[in-house]
């Protein structure tokens, strides 16, 4: 079976730019030949189920998928095997371009960075908020308009509980992590709404006791 490769661009020229770089390359590339068919938001589906469904489920796959001491032509013929008749053609071409180049390895860096770009096309920013307790609807729309303004663009909140962090947020904008200065406006900002809470509590309070 042949696969036709011309989506890559200039993919098998690249070098060997670190993790976060040529993900971010196979991700304009994965883009770029979606956005080609109209198939974008169908092709980020398949590809974050990939990850979620198959990847993190069948960690013996994802080995063998990764490993260095399994040839890109077997890795190849797995693929074939595994996603001929379920995947598209356009992620099918990116899996075997990426095999083909010893970096399946990497496949959920390029889901996040595909999905970022994704974003950032339609004028949306993904952020990571780590909290060590959720955070109720009222704090995540201050956050969001928090980070609108600094970002410059719509956030997408994804919330993750960290039951280990000891208070406070932390910020993650793609592979970036927000410096203190933004975390710590941001945790001002629940401060302020707890003291108003409370505020609110003794005033209703008092004016009951005075009405008694």
């Amino acid at each position: 079976m042949q696969h036709d490769h011309a989506n890559a661009g200039s993919l098998d020229s690249y070098a060997d730019i670190g993790a976060a770089g040529v993900a971010i390359i196979y991700a304009r590339a994965l883009l770029g030949a979606a956005g080609a068919v109209n198939q974008t938001a169908a092709v980020l589906d398949e590809l974050d189920s990939l990850v979620a469904d198959v990847l993190d489920k069948l960690p013996q796959l994802d080995a063998v998928l990764s490993s260095a001491l399994v040839s890109a032509e077997e890795k190849g013929r797995l693929l074939d095997r595994a996603f001929k008749d379920q995947a598209s053609a356009v992620l099918l071409n990116l899996l075997h371009v990426v095999a083909a180049h010893g970096r399946l390895n990497i496949l959920r860096q390029i889901a996040r960075q595909a999905r970022r770009l994704y974003s950032e096309m339609q004028g949306r920013v993904r952020v990571e908020v780590r909290t060590a307790a959720p955070l109720d609807e009222q704090l995540s729309g201050r956050i969001a308009e928090q980070l609108k303004q600094m970002l410059g663009a719509q956030p997408e909140l994804k919330q993750v509980v960290d039951p280990g962090m000891i208070g406070g947020l932390v910020l993650r904008v793609g592979d970036t992590v927000l410096d203190g200065s933004v975390a710590t406006r941001l945790a001002r900002v629940r401060e302020q709404m707890i003291n108003r809470s409370v505020h609110e509590i003794q005033r209703r309070r008092d004016r009951l006791g005075t009405t008694s």
